[in-house]
């Protein structure tokens, strides 16, 4: 069993998808939850406003009643996401994504929705607050919340720790007396009001009669005060027993948190709590956490009826990573998948098997693969076998199979910078300009001419088409060799239908990939917002039309992409010519002997490799993937003008250009080509390494670290973060989630119909080829999964013996928690 001080992390993710509806209608579905995030959909109406006044938009009391709206995502009360400001609206719809980790503890996932006022202070119409431990019970579940009133009285998070001793005293009179002493230790969480926070805290106890208040210091600038200050209440009972179990004598502890404020409203609330003294026993002393609760003000609060609702769908994980080593077998299992005969035996597809979506599966498989370099392999393998049991081709690829899943999720990864170098400019300036390209002439408005919206749509079809098609040479190289491999494995399985090797990748890098982000560019952070109406009607004639000239169907389309076959043919990884040049280069001391002189060869760039030759034969090949960096050289490194280095793994390729042009477009094209490589260089030498140092830094080691940061390549915000041990953690959960499912899927290995006989109906679902080999590799996934499960066993009763519980009393909520949970 691994040790309680074992390093492991806990991680917590939460996406929200946000559409706001009208509710004076019957309410509308929302879009389906993308992936195992979390999303989110929210109607209101007006308070005390009639569904009857509401109903027709064009009603002059509704137009009266209109309001800018926004919604926000809260940890607690802490933003961390807001919608767009959708004006003049009792229904305003905003259809927006929001995915983050969540970097700390917290007790409510909250959501505002705001009136602006431009003003006053943005008015707050409702909340609605869900527990984290409720969490689970929405999970992925469309579900209508009531909107709840906001007051400043309710908006408490934070926490507060205590310890109380009751003890007996006897006085210099001999008369023996109780007192209460209780210690104000620190608070942490509390909320950050106008931006700041000079809290202190009040201490009352309570009773028939009496009400004795003392206070701390206030301590500036922090939401996370030290206080440490101990306070002492004489309880005056001489009869302990009859002080615990007498209801009418019964003492109440208090403790208030509060912001010291300069404003004449006065000092702000921050929580309360409240502790009845009957669970204390004498000298026993009680230490523990206590979370902060609204302030019981006695008041009714309104009908939640009055507000609407909020519609949510909440994808919610929170994953317990253990370190490396406890995944390694089943990490190691999943890395067989692609060598493994047939696939359908392997731990990747049964994954994909035997969860309730292939999204779910295709998430974490395409993270942990691409994270260690094996995903072209794995996809490869999977989508050969579909397209071996595909039958027609015009449907090759149409389904959610988990082949169609990995790649889109793969491109979603991969492809994001590319995608926003290839369309954010354009997209940006349709959604600034506002031009109309509405060609439906029942949807036309007046004073629009349709011949004109035609042209318009016709440009913009023109120039996104265009972009996308000359794009090949900055496509990653990852989708790439997928698209190379889809496209051999087409042609192979039907060899009479020439265009197959097209629609294979058509249906993916038009119909899967760019269309979808012309579509919905919010989605794919190509804007921040959903677009206005207009702007994504616009998208949606755009993207329509582009997904039929990428459709490659026997029809113009396919001619129009016939025009251009050089970049195109980038997409689907045949080797495209991109330059042939004659170029200088030195000699770049492969071999152990022999000089390094300066010798005419003839250079040949594709998307895959860099070669040169001096006859039909090249000399020299430099996978693309190798291509660490490529710089301009000094020219003092050899006194020669137009120099460029290519940097490799082992060693640099220093080439002279034929004039500062040429130096130029090779330094460019090599740098498109080469800019989604995983191990580019963030810094390198400006001159050469000769007679044994660095002209630049003079380093004497070869293997140095440059001293000037690269110019070309990817952003460093934009390189993937991905935690191998996370996914493998994810895939794990899935596999222990549907464990039912695997134990049914070695039935129906061990199945007598699977051999010889018709398949049984509850085991129709499963693709099984071999049942031999799928039942082993079954075996082993529930041995190693139920060997993780011991250890998350064991982790959940090592954490409970060092958990303790706050107030013991019915009345007050127990609230557990973990002594070191104030350490993030």
């Amino acid at each position: 069993m691994f040790p309680v001080e074992c390093d492991f992390t806990v991680c917590v993710c939460v996406c929200v998808c946000v559409y706001l509806l009208c509710l004076t209608m019957p309410l509308i579905q929302c879009i389906s939850p993308h992936g195992y995030l979390i999303k989110k959909e929210a109607h209101f109406f007006p308070p005390l406003y009639a569904l009857s006044s509401v109903k027709g938009r064009g009603h002059n009391r509704a137009l009266d009643n209109m309001r800018d709206c926004y919604c926000t995502v809260n940890l607690d009360q802490e933003e961390v996401f807001r919608t767009k400001i959708v004006e003049k609206s009792l229904c305003p719809f905003y259809g927006e994504d929001f995915y983050c980790e969540i970097p700390r503890s917290f007790r409510h996932l909250s959501f505002y929705i705001f009136d602006r006022d431009v003003f006053r202070r943005d008015s707050i119409i409702g909340k609605v607050a869900i527990l984290k431990e409720d969490l689970q019970k929405y999970h992925n579940r469309d579900t209508w919340f009531q909107l709840q009133h906001v007051d400043a009285d309710s908006e408490v998070q934070g926490k507060v720790h205590l310890e109380l001793r009751l003890s007996e005293v006897i006085t210099d009179t001999g008369v023996i007396c109780h007192k209460l002493a209780t210690r104000v230790l620190e608070c942490q969480g509390l909320p950050i009001v106008n931006g700041q926070c000079d809290p202190y805290a009040t201490v009352t106890l309570t009773g028939p009669g009496r009400s004795d208040v003392k206070k701390t210091k206030v301590k500036k600038k922090t939401n996370n005060p030290q206080f440490d200050e101990v306070f002492y209440f004489e309880v005056g009972i001489t009869n302990i027993s009859y002080f615990i179990f007498s209801p009418s004598l019964w003492l109440c502890y208090r403790v208030d948190l509060w912001n010291a404020s300069n404003l004449k409203f006065g000092d702000e609330f921050l929580g309360e709590l409240r502790l009845p003294l009957k669970f204390l026993r004498q000298s026993s002393s009680y230490e523990a956490w206590y979370f902060l609760q609204p302030r019981d003000n006695g008041n009714k609060s309104l009908k939640p009826d009055d507000l609407g609702s909020l519609r949510l769908n909440v994808v919610y994980t929170e994953d317990h990573v253990f370190p490396s080593d406890y995944y390694s077998p089943l990490r190691d299992l999943l890395f067989k998948s692609a060598d493994l005969e047939p696939v359908s035996a392997s731990t990747a597809h049964i994954l994909g098997e035997v969860c309730r979506e292939k999204q779910e599966a295709a998430i974490p498989l395409v993270r942990l693969f691409l994270h260690y370099g094996k995903i072209v392999p794995l996809i490869s393998a999977i989508a050969n076998a579909e397209i071996k049991r595909t039958q027609d081709p015009n449907t090759i690829f149409r389904g959610n199979s988990l082949t169609s899943k990995c790649i889109d999720e793969t491109m979603k990864l991969a492809g994001m910078h590319y995608l926003q170098v290839t369309l954010k400019p354009i997209i940006d300036e349709i959604c600034q300009v506002h031009k109309s390209c509405e060609i439906d002439p029942v949807k036309l408005k007046d004073a629009e001419n349709l011949d004109n919206n035609r042209e318009n749509l016709r440009q913009y079809v023109d120039r996104i088409f265009t972009v996308i098609t000359k794009s090949g040479v900055r496509c990653p190289t990852v989708m790439c060799d997928i698209f190379f491999s889809l496209r051999e494995s087409a042609a192979i399985r039907f060899q009479d239908d020439p265009d197959v090797r097209y629609t294979a990748v058509s249906s993916f890098i038009f119909l899967r990939f760019f269309a979808p982000a012309i579509l919905s560019p919010n989605l794919f952070h190509l804007t921040p917002h959903h677009p206005d109406p207009q702007t994504s009607r616009t998208l949606t004639l755009i993207s329509k039309t582009i997904q039929t000239l990428g459709s490659l169907s026997k029809s113009k389309s396919v001619r129009i992409l016939h025009s251009f076959p050089p970049p195109f043919s980038g997409f689907l990884g045949i080797p495209t010519h991109l330059l042939n040049v004659f170029m200088i280069k030195r000699a770049q001391g492969r071999k152990r002997f022999g000089m390094k002189n300066f010798k005419k060869r003839w250079f040949r760039l594709t998307n895959h490799e860099f070669t040169y030759q001096k006859s039909d034969h090249p000399l020299c090949n430099i996978p693309i993937e190798n291509i660490l960096a490529v710089e301009k050289l000094e020219e003092e490194s050899f006194k020669m003008k137009n120099m460029f280095q290519v940097i490799q793994p082992e060693r640099v390729l220093y080439i002279q250009a034929n004039n500062c042009v040429e130096a130029k477009d090779w330094i460019d094209i090599l740098t498109k080509v080469s800019q989604c490589n995983k191990k580019r260089l963030a810094v390198y030498h400006p001159s050469a390494y000769l007679n044994g140092h660095w002209l630049c830094c003079k380093a004497t080691a070869d293997n140095t670290p440059g001293c000037t940061p690269c110019t070309g390549g990817l952003p460093a915000n934009i390189q993937l973060d991905i935690d191998g041990d996370r996914e493998t953690e994810r895939i794990y959960s899935l596999f222990n989630l549907y464990m039912v499912k695997l134990e049914k899927m070695q039935e129906a290995c061990g199945s007598k119909s699977v051999y010889d006989g018709p398949e049984q109906e509850e085991y129709s679902t499963f693709v099984i080829d071999d049942p031999q080999e799928t039942y082993k590799t079954l075996k082993q996934i529930v041995d190693n999964v139920k060997t993780l499960e011991q250890e998350h066993a064991q982790y959940k009763r090592d954490k409970f013996k060092k958990t303790k519980y706050g107030s013991q009393n019915p009345l007050v909520l127990p609230m557990l928690l973990d002594y070191n949970s104030h350490h993030p």
